[in-house]
């Protein structure tokens, strides 16, 4: 029987419709193109694969979909290659799949509802990916994701909790929370709920769920409760990625970003008062238009002053359409140079927080092929192979500067939690009305999931 290949580019929301379109297409002689848009070297890399696949497999219909396929479909239907085009809202329709028009692409402005379409499996993940949110209704100015995704709408709580439920009895121990921008989670349903409401739900009425993570959050957009559980909740996993792109306050109001860099290293300091073993990690954009040698040194010094171990680098890529893209341009071996500069920092800073794990204990997600996993603070471990989808209790031994190296204990794995030195937990009690905050922060590549490992 064919096996269907889904090669997803871009984000973990990608990932996650990636698994729920495979639900939809069944057993057909077929390759798809989950597409990504966010720069134009994206949309060159969606290209590259195109080509690559279409050589791969000749004989198999190829589908291209995606956010650059929902923003600019004519083009990809031109490519020889491509035999369909589906937009972002299409590919998750049964309706789509199943027709025979060349090109379906709708204005997705115009969509007002989201994930009827939730994966029922991820069978090439440890992990399963929830779309719990969907589109933006912010507009930086580097951004052209709105364009593909829409406006920002909700998956109401009982079909996400649904959905969980089913994902753990299938026996996934680790589900993350993905969406565009996912803290905008809630305003557009009814009583206007918030994530942190939504994360109560999720862990009150699956009681069988041992871990939660949510992905990039903007800091502007974590109220009190949202605070409470990423600091005092035991099963919501010690690591809060955070939208920076920038730590100089003019670049930031030139990206048309809602926080300042003072506010987010107060953010920071709150929550590792709060919580000590979160870690941190932080998309930082180096060369953005205008950025001088002083602006940049703002964002270089950020990495430490915002403990920011998870460090993902990128150096400014123009995106057609966008308002930065016409601003005064910071010349491409420039913003490599910078990039690079960022990538030491974040190297070193990473380095010396995996030298302060060594001889801790870690409660470690076994992922493909068996022999390596992550922690509740995301944390690459290695270790000798172990069950895949496991929750092991690792001693950590030693560090290369990049990954840690681990070893069983003796004791039977815990059911859930954060790092310890084997001192126990006393966080037992119910964190939204335990913990005390304080005031809220004012406002601020290719993977292929074809054939299950």
């Amino acid at each position: 029987m064919p096996v269907p290949q889904i090669i997803s580019l871009g984000c973990r929301l990608n990932i996650a419709e990636s698994e729920a379109i495979r639900a939809l297409v069944g057993g057909r002689d077929l390759v798809v193109v989950n597409s990504c848009a966010v720069t134009n070297g994206a949309v060159a890399e969606t290209r590259k694969a195109i080509r690559r696949a279409r050589a791969e497999r000749p004989s198999a219909q190829l589908v291209v979909t995606g956010c650059a396929a929902q923003i600019d479909p004519a083009s990809f239907a031109a490519m020889p290659e491509v035999d369909r085009v589906l937009g972002n809202a299409e590919k998750l329709t049964s309706h789509a799949w199943e027709a025979s028009d060349p090109v379906i692409v709708g204005d997705i402005l115009r969509v007002r509802d989201t994930a009827p379409h939730l994966a029922p499996a991820f069978a090439a993940h440890a992990r399963a990916f929830v779309e719990v949110q969907n589109g933006c209704d912010h507009r930086c100015t580097f951004c052209v994701i709105p364009y593909g995704r829409g406006n920002s709408r909700s998956v109401p709580a009982g079909a996400v909790i649904e959905r969980i439920a089913g994902l753990v009895d299938a026996g996934h121990r680790e589900i993350v929370l993905t969406g565009v921008d996912l803290t905008s989670y809630g305003p557009d349903l009814p009583g206007a709920p918030s994530l942190g409401l939504l994360v109560e739900r999720i862990l009150r009425h699956v009681p069988a769920l041992e871990r939660l993570r949510l992905s990039s959050l903007d800091g502007i957009e974590i109220d009190d409760r949202l605070f409470a559980l990423l600091t005092q909740e035991p099963r919501v996993m010690p690591h809060v990625h955070l939208s920076l792109q920038a730590g100089n306050d003019l670049i930031l109001k030139r990206m048309k970003r809602r926080h300042s860099r003072g506010e987010s290293v107060a953010l920071v300091e709150r929550l590792k008062a709060a919580r000590a073993e979160i870690a941190i990690g932080a998309d930082l954009i180096a060369g953005f238009p205008t950025e001088d040698d002083a602006m940049f040194a703002d964002t270089l010094a950020l990495i430490d002053d915002c403990d920011v171990v998870h460090a993902h680098i990128f150096p400014y890529s123009e995106r057609d359409g966008t308002p930065a893209a016409r601003m005064p341009a910071v010349p491409v071996p420039v913003r490599k140079a910078r990039a690079a500069l960022l990538r030491v920092a974040g190297a070193r800073r990473k380095a010396a927080w995996l030298g302060g794990l060594v001889g801790t204990t870690q409660d470690v997600l076994v992922e493909r092929p068996g022999d390596r996993g992550h922690s509740g603070n995301f944390a690459e471990i290695r270790f000798d192979p172990q069950a895949v989808g496991t929750v092991q209790k690792l001693r950590i031994v030693d560090t290369d500067g990049r990954t840690l190296r681990a070893i069983p204990l003796a004791a039977p794995p815990a059911k859930a939690g954060a790092q310890s030195r084997d001192v126990p937990s006393d966080a037992q009690h119910s964190p939204t009305t335990a913990v005390s905050p304080g005031p809220r922060p004012s406002p601020g590549k290719h993977q292929s999931t074809g054939i299950p490992a």
